[in-house]
């Protein structure tokens, strides 16, 4: 057992705290957000994540998670501390460090012993080779700190099965000095554990979040090639999927990529290139892909809606993803301001997001959020979107035209109850 404070109780903050107390360690959750903590403290969880509720519960009442806002205590009090803050996009792309610098502040005002500073943020590379500089230029002896970037590979919506099965764990150290203390803080079974540089391990996120976005332009880009040619891309993605040099992950077209991660990081590691004056020319092509996605599927509608002055259309799921209640740089959201900015009259419907935005009207109810609508859009895709009633939907709206942004139903259903089909490389 370690004692392990986790700086930060955000989404990453959050499921790596609940993951390390049900391995075992004895791990403080602090953050400087004192009502977050209350509330933790109270049982109530500030995000949405399946699963995540039920573990924070099990292992507060077996003692080995706990929830505080004193940050000093919680990083003067523990060998291990791991950084999971924010790292926010700013104007220009690049990442907002900011709290991260105010978390190392804190530890060098209170390191009087051995710790090990593990940053688990998503942060620019060379990021963890500068902390590593300012432990030495405020005069930290170096037997005092390792310095360890061991970033994240969390999918939203599946975080817990991510930690407890990772196809991967990877750690970039200084020295050799914290690995034997490493290799014990996951349950890792056979899961590869990747040693490398500070700043590799900065890449290696990175480059991932790069590739997979990457994988989706391709997608989506693709299927508007099938969709002129009346080819359905759903076979061709199956197609491709089959080929294990490029598996089917990620091969779904659609709105787009969002979310905390994809759109951020590629606009940082973008920032980061330029810097070394390297061109970018590939994930410039990805990220203007993904930013016309919702054009794209505005003029699908506009084939069978040449005018959207007054139409009421309905929108359903507005999270960047299903099974998370992530708004942050969400396709849907994204499409939903258009759609207001053309003069319709917005409907919307989440399972789990009560949606608050000027110019819409948001709905408990996914039935009644269709009444009388010109058009129902499947922005999200969510499991009960798939199984919905087809023939209640046609009954409560006016018009017939559904716009299926996820390519997530079947075209034979829809149009079997009366409705018209509509997507991008599915006839």
């Amino acid at each position: 057992m370690m004692n392990i404070c986790v700086v930060g109780a955000g989404y990453v903050g959050l499921t790596t705290s609940a993951a390390l107390a049900e391995f075992g360690h004895d791990v403080q959750c602090v953050d400087i957000e004192q009502s977050k903590i209350e509330m933790l403290n109270q049982g109530l969880i500030p995000i949405y994540e399946p699963g995540l509720e039920e573990l924070i519960q099990r292992n507060v009442q077996n003692g080995n998670l706990h929830f505080s806002f004193d940050v000093n205590e919680g990083i003067k009090n523990n060998q291990i501390i791991l950084i999971a803050v924010g790292t926010p996009p700013k104007e220009d792309g690049s990442s907002d460090l900011g709290y991260v610098h105010n978390v190392l502040e804190l530890i060098l005002s209170t390191i009087q012993d051995y710790k090990i500073v593990i940053t688990k943020s998503t942060v620019p590379p060379g990021t963890n080779e500068w902390i590593h500089q300012r432990f030495l230029d405020e005069g930290i002896d170096e037997k005092l700190f390792d310095i360890v970037s061991n970033p994240e590979f969390l999918r939203e919506g599946a975080a817990l099965w991510d930690i407890f099965h990772p196809n991967k764990i990877v750690f970039g150290t200084k020295t050799k000095r914290p690995i034997k203390v490493l290799k014990k803080l996951y349950q890792r079974g056979r899961t590869p554990l990747i040693f490398t540089s500070l700043t590799g391990a900065e890449m290696i996120k990175y480059a991932s979040n790069a590739f997979l976005a990457t994988k989706i332009s391709f997608a989506n880009e693709t299927a508007r090639i099938c969709d002129a040619y009346n080819v359905e891309y759903p076979d061709v993605a199956q197609g491709l999927g089959t080929d294990p040099r490029i598996g089917r992950d990620f091969l779904n077209a659609g709105l787009g990529f969002g979310g905390s991660c994809l759109p951020k990081d590629l606009r940082s590691l973008k920032y980061s290139a330029q810097r070394k004056n390297v061109d970018t020319r590939l994930l410039d092509a990805v990220l203007e892909i993904n930013n016309s996605q919702v054009d794209l599927y505005l003029r699908k509608l506009n084939t069978f809606l040449p005018d959207l002055t007054d139409k009421k259309i309905t929108v359903w799921g507005v999270t960047f993803k299903p099974n998370t209640d992530d708004l942050r740089f969400s396709p849907a959201i994204a499409l939903i301001n258009e759609l207001i900015n053309k003069g319709a009259h917005v409907h919307t419907y989440d399972p789990v997001v009560q949606l608050q935005l000027p110019g819409i009207c948001c709905h408990a109810d996914q039935y009644e959020s269709v009444t009388d609508s010109d058009a129902l859009i499947i922005a999200t895709e969510w499991e009960q979107f798939h199984n919905s009633n087809w023939a209640e939907v046609k009954s409560g709206m006016s018009g017939s035209i559904i716009l299926d942004a996820r390519n997530c139903l079947e075209a034979e259903i829809i149009r079997k109850n009366g409705l018209i089909y509509l997507g991008v490389g599915k006839q």
